[in-house]
C-alpha cells in the first residue's frame, strides 16, 4: 500500500499561524539572513504603527527578524499578520451604524423620531409636498424598499439605511451621502488594557514544534475544551499524518477531545490498517463509541442533536468488537444513560446481524431496546449469552441488566448510606457530586468523611473544585440554586433552594479535606524558590463549563469580574451578517438598567435611543444585514451619568428580534471597547480600543454577555444564553427575566460557590514555593516566607493577610512561578506564568499557562 501524507496547504499554515498567535502571541517568519535596508526598515516602522493601532507591539527580537526579510516577504508576512489580528478584533468588517455621527447625532426624542417615520409611511405621496416639512420636489422613493423619503427631513449624510424601515438600501441610492470616515486623534486614544507584545517564535520548523506542543497540551486536558480550543485542535490535527502516530498519546483523558481526535483519525478509510487498532486501544467505555459516532456524523461530542450517518463495514465491526470486549453491565448502563442516541446508533451498527461474533454487544442493545424473547434463534442466542453474565437475566420475555446507578438510587431512597457509600467508592467522582446529599442525610457524618478522604485523591480537578465551591457555601440557607444544564448553549437555570443548610462544623471538615487534597496535589508539581500572585486575580473565576464558552479575544472564565479603568467610557458593539438560509435578520443590541434592589428603571435600545440624556446612547436600529456589508449597532455608556440617574446594575444583551438562531447567520459577534474621555472622538469602531470581542453562536436567540456594576465600576462576564419563546424578542419584554438572571448569577459568583482563580494561584504558590510575593491592586506588595515547621495549609492561609515577613533581598523579577493580571514583569527564561493579559511577556521564552492549565495541572 502506498504511504500517504496528510496534505498541508498555505491556507492551513496560515490558520495554524493564527492559532499560535492567539494561544502564544508568537509570530513565525521564514529564515532570511539578509541585512536591513532602508525600504525594509521603513516597512517595519509602518507595520509597527499599524500594529499599535490595533493594540499590539513587536518585541525587539521580532522587529529585528522582520527587518532582515526582503521587501516582498515582509509585505506578505505583515499583511497576513494584520489580517489575523483584524479578524480576532472584529476589525475586518465594516462598522457603519444607522446614525453615522453617533453618538452626537442620535435623536434625543425617540418617540418623535418614530412618529415622523409613521407619518411618512401613512401619508407621504409621490410628487406631493412632504407631509412633515411641506417642501416641494424633495420626496423620492429609495431602493429597494421603495419608501418615500424627504431628503430635507432625513439627512442622508448621517443616516446609513432607510429612515423608515431601517433596512439596508442600495449603496448607490442618491439619498445616501456618506462623508469620509472620521480619523481618530492619536493624542486622544489611550493604550488598551489588553495591550500585547508579539514575540518572535522562530522559523517554520519552530512553528511545527510549537504546534505539536499545543496539540499535546490540548490532548492532555481532562476537561471538555472550549469552542475556541476545539477549533485549534482541528487545525492542529489537520497538520498531522495519520500513518505516523508517534505524536498520539496512549491515553486522551478528555472524553470529548478523544472523540474528536479519533474521528479525525478514522476519517480516511485507506489508513484503517493503522488507525483502527490505534483507535480501539484508546476506547474504554461505550460512551466513547457513541461520541465517536456522533462526531464523525457531524454532530456534537457532548451528544446533543446527533444526525448519525452510515458507518463503513470495517469500522462497524471494529466498534461492535470494542463493545463486546467491555464489561457488559457498564455498556448497558452507558446505553441507558443515552438511550435515544444509542437507539439511533443501533440502526447504523446492525448489532443483531453479528450475534455470533459479538454476542455481548448484541445483548446490551437488546436490553436497551426492550427486545422481546420469543424463542427464535436470536432469542436463544441472547438468553445463552445472558446466562454467562452475572448482572444479566433473560427471565420471561425481556433481557434485564442490573444498573449500578439504580442500586445507588435505591440505597439512597432507603437511607442506606453505608451501602450507598460502598457503591459510590467504586466511582469517586459520583461520591463527590453527591457529597452534599450524603452529608444532609447521613446520621453519622464520620463515615461520609472517611469515604471522602479515600475518594478525593482519585477524582478529576474539575470535580474536586466544583465540590469544594458547592460545599463551602452551604452553611446558610440559600434562596436560589443555579444550574448550567448540559446543552449546545450556556443556559443558566435558577430554582428555589429547598435544601436545609449544613452545620458549620460539617462544612469546615469537608472544606479542609478538599482543600488539603488540592494543596497535596499542587505540592507534587515542580518546586520553585519564589512565586508571585496578583491579588487582582481574586475576581477571576476558575474555569467551568468551558464547552459552551464563547470564542473570545480574551479568554475570561464565566463569572469573572474585572474593574473598568478610571477615566474610560464603555462602548458596546454588535455586528452581524445574514446568510442565504437566515433571510432578513434583525439583531438588537440592548441594555436593561436596574437600581440597587434590581428594580427595572429603564432601557437603552431601539425603543429608547437615549437614557438620561447621554448616560446611555444607542446608535440606532438596523433591521437587516445583507452580505457583504452586514450591519453594526453600538451603545455608549457613561458610568458617572448612569450612577447619577440612579442606575446600579446594567445588563447587556443581544436579541434576535425575528427569532433567527445565531448559528443560521453568516456571522455574528459582539464586544466592548473602552473609550477615552472626555470629548471622545474618532471612528465609531476603533480596533485599538477593543477590550473584548466574542462570537454569537449556537441555536440561541438571545445572549447575555455581561453585567456592569455601575457603582463599583466593574464588569462581570456572564456569557450565557437566555431562553426565549415566540418572536419579536426585545429587552423590554424580558426585563424581569434579566433581573432574575443578573441577580441570581451575581449572587452565585459572589457567594464562594465557585472557586476563584486567585485562590488556585495562592494554593499553588503556597504548595510549591519557599517564598511568595503578593502584589496588591494599589501597586504595593507583601512578602511571605515559609517558616520553619510551617505546614502548607498554614502557609497558604497567611498569604494575602497582614502576617507578612521581612524579605528585602527578594527580587520579583527572579520569580519562576507567577500568576498575574498583566504580564508586566520581566521574568527568567522557562518560567511558568499565567497572565490574563500577557502584555509585555516574551511568550517565546516563558511557559505561558491558561486558566484551564492551572486547574488541570492538579490532575
Amino acid at each position: 500500500m502506498t504511504t500517504t501524507t496528510t496534505p498541508t496547504t498555505t491556507s492551513s499554515h496560515r490558520s495554524i499561524a493564527a492559532a499560535l498567535l492567539a494561544r502564544r502571541g508568537t509570530v513565525y517568519l521564514p529564515t532570511h539572513a539578509g541585512q536591513p535596508t532602508v525600504d525594509t526598515l521603513a516597512g517595519v516602522a509602518l507595520l509597527d504603527a499599524d500594529l499599535l493601532d490595533r493594540g499590539y507591539l513587536m518585541s525587539a527580537e521580532l522587529r529585528q527578524a522582520m527587518a532582515a526579510l526582503d521587501v516582498t516577504t515582509l509585505t506578505a508576512q505583515g499583511r497576513a499578520l494584520l489580517a489575523d489580528i483584524d479578524h480576532a478584533l472584529g476589525a475586518d468588517r465594516p462598522h457603519v451604524p444607522l446614525f453615522r455621527n453617533f453618538p452626537q447625532s442620535t435623536p434625543c426624542d425617540t418617540l418623535a423620531f418614530y412618529t415622523d417615520r409613521v407619518l411618512a409611511v401613512l401619508l407621504q405621496a409621490p410628487e406631493q409636498p412632504c407631509v412633515l416639512c411641506g417642501s416641494d420636489s424633495t420626496v423620492h422613493a429609495i431602493s429597494p424598499c421603495a419608501h418615500l423619503i424627504c431628503h430635507a427631513c432625513f439627512d442622508g449624510s448621517d443616516i446609513s439605511a432607510c429612515p423608515i424601515c431601517h433596512r439596508s438600501i442600495d449603496a448607490n441610492d442618491p439619498f445616501l451621502r456618506p462623508q469620509r470616515p472620521r480619523r481618530a486623534s492619536g493624542t486622544d486614544r489611550g493604550l488598551p488594557h489588553r495591550l500585547r507584545v508579539l514575540s518572535h517564535g522562530g522559523d517554520h520548523t519552530a512553528r511545527t514544534a510549537d504546534a505539536g506542543h499545543e496539540l499535546t497540551t490540548l490532548l492532555s486536558r481532562p476537561t471538555a475544551l472550549s469552542p475556541q480550543d476545539t477549533d485549534h485542535l482541528s487545525l492542529l490535527l489537520e497538520a498531522r499524518n495519520r500513518r505516523d502516530l508517534s505524536w498520539l498519546p496512549e491515553t486522551i483523558p478528555g472524553r470529548e477531545t478523544k472523540a474528536r481526535t479519533l474521528s479525525w483519525l478514522l476519517a480516511d478509510p485507506t489508513a484503517y490498517d493503522v488507525t483502527l487498532p490505534a483507535a480501539a486501544a484508546r476506547i474504554n467505555t461505550a460512551t466513547d463509541v457513541l461520541r465517536l459516532l456522533a462526531v464523525r456524523s457531524g454532530g456534537d461530542a457532548g451528544l446533543i442533536a446527533i444526525p448519525f450517518t452510515a458507518v463503513p463495514r470495517p469500522l462497524r465491526r471494529a466498534l461492535l468488537s470494542i463493545l463486546d470486549n467491555l464489561d457488559t453491565s457498564l455498556v448497558a448502563e452507558d446505553m441507558r444513560r443515552h438511550s435515544k442516541p444509542w437507539k439511533q446508533a443501533a440502526e447504523r451498527l446492525h448489532p443483531f446481524e453479528h450475534t455470533n461474533r459479538f454476542p455481548k454487544a448484541a445483548l446490551a442493545f437488546a436490553a436497551l431496546r426492550g427486545f422481546r424473547l420469543t424463542g427464535d434463534t436470536l432469542s436463544t442466542r441472547l438468553s445463552n449469552t445472558a446466562s454467562g453474565i452475572p448482572a444479566a437475566t433473560a427471565a420471561g420475555s425481556k433481557v434485564l441488566i442490573t444498573s449500578w446507578a439504580a442500586e445507588v438510587e435505591g440505597a439512597l431512597t432507603r437511607s442506606d448510606i453505608l451501602r450507598a457509600l460502598t457503591l459510590l467508592a467504586q466511582r469517586p467522582g459520583e461520591l463527590l457530586r453527591r457529597l452534599d446529599h450524603l452529608l444532609r442525610t447521613a446520621d453519622d457524618a464520620d463515615m461520609v468523611f472517611s469515604a471522602l478522604v479515600q475518594a478525593a485523591p482519585r477524582v478529576a480537578p474539575a470535580v474536586l473544585l466544583s465540590a469544594l465551591g458547592e460545599i463551602r457555601s452551604r452553611t446558610r440557607k440559600g434562596t436560589e440554586r443555579v444550574f448550567f444544564p448540559k446543552g449546545g448553549n450556556a443556559k443558566a437555570h435558577i430554582v428555589a433552594d429547598q435544601r436545609a443548610p449544613l452545620t458549620a462544623n460539617v462544612v469546615e471538615r469537608a472544606e479542609a479535606i478538599l482543600t488539603g487534597e488540592i494543596l497535596n496535589r499542587a505540592g507534587k508539581l515542580e518546586h520553585v524558590e519564589l512565586a508571585v500572585v496578583d491579588a487582582a486575580l481574586d475576581g477571576v473565576i476558575a474555569p467551568f463549563a468551558e464547552r459552551t464558552a464563547s470564542r473570545a479575544l480574551v479568554t475570561l472564565p464565566r463569572g469573572s469580574e474585572l474593574p473598568v479603568p478610571a477615566g474610560r467610557t464603555i462602548r458596546l458593539f454588535l455586528h452581524w451578517m445574514e446568510s442565504d438560509t437566515s433571510g432578513r435578520t434583525d439583531l438588537d443590541l440592548s441594555t436593561a438598567l436596574y437600581n440597587a434592589n434590581w428594580q427595572h428603571v429603564g432601557t437603552c435600545d431601539y425603543t429608547n435611543l437615549r437614557f438620561a440624556r447621554a448616560a446611555a446612547v444607542h446608535s440606532g436600529d438596523l433591521t437587516s444585514a445583507p452580505a457583504p456589508q452586514g450591519a453594526s449597532e453600538f451603545v455608549d455608556l457613561d458610568l458617572e451619568q448612569l450612577a447619577a440617574a440612579g442606575v446600579r446594575y446594567l445588563v447587556a444583551s443581544v436579541y434576535s428580534f425575528n427569532n433567527v438562531a445565531f448559528d443560521d447567520l453568516g456571522e455574528a459577534f459582539a464586544g466592548l471597547m473602552l473609550r477615552d474621555e472626555p470629548g471622545t472622538t474618532g471612528e465609531v469602531f476603533d480596533a485599538r480600543q477593543v477590550e473584548q470581542r466574542f462570537d454569537l453562536t449556537g441555536q440561541a436567540r438571545a445572549s447575555v454577555p455581561m453585567v456592569i456594576d455601575v457603582a463599583a465600576r466593574t464588569m462581570r462576564w456572564l456569557d450565557v444564553a437566555q431562553g426565549v419563546t415566540g418572536t419579536h424578542h426585545a429587552v423590554h419584554r424580558y426585563a424581569d427575566d434579566l433581573a432574575t438572571l443578573g441577580q441570581g448569577l451575581t449572587n452565585l459568583f459572589t457567594s464562594g460557590a465557585r472557586v476563584g482563580l486567585g485562590e488556585l494561584a495562592t494554593w499553588q504558590a503556597a504548595a510549591r514555593a519557599d517564598a511568595v510575593i503578593v502584589r496588591h491592586t494599589d501597586g504595593s506588595h507583601s512578602t511571605y516566607r515559609r517558616r520553619t515547621g510551617e505546614t502548607t495549609t498554614a502557609f497558604a492561609s497567611r498569604l494575602g493577610t497582614p502576617a507578612t515577613d521581612d524579605a528585602p533581598d527578594l527580587d520579583i523579577t527572579q520569580a519562576t512561578l507567577t500568576f498575574l493580571l498583566r504580564g508586566d514583569i520581566t521574568l527568567p527564561g522557562n518560567s511558568e506564568v499565567f497572565a490574563l493579559h500577557p502584555a509585555g511577556l516574551d511568550t517565546a521564552h516563558v511557559r505561558l499557562m491558561t486558566a484551564s492549565d492551572i486547574a488541570t495541572s492538579l490532575g
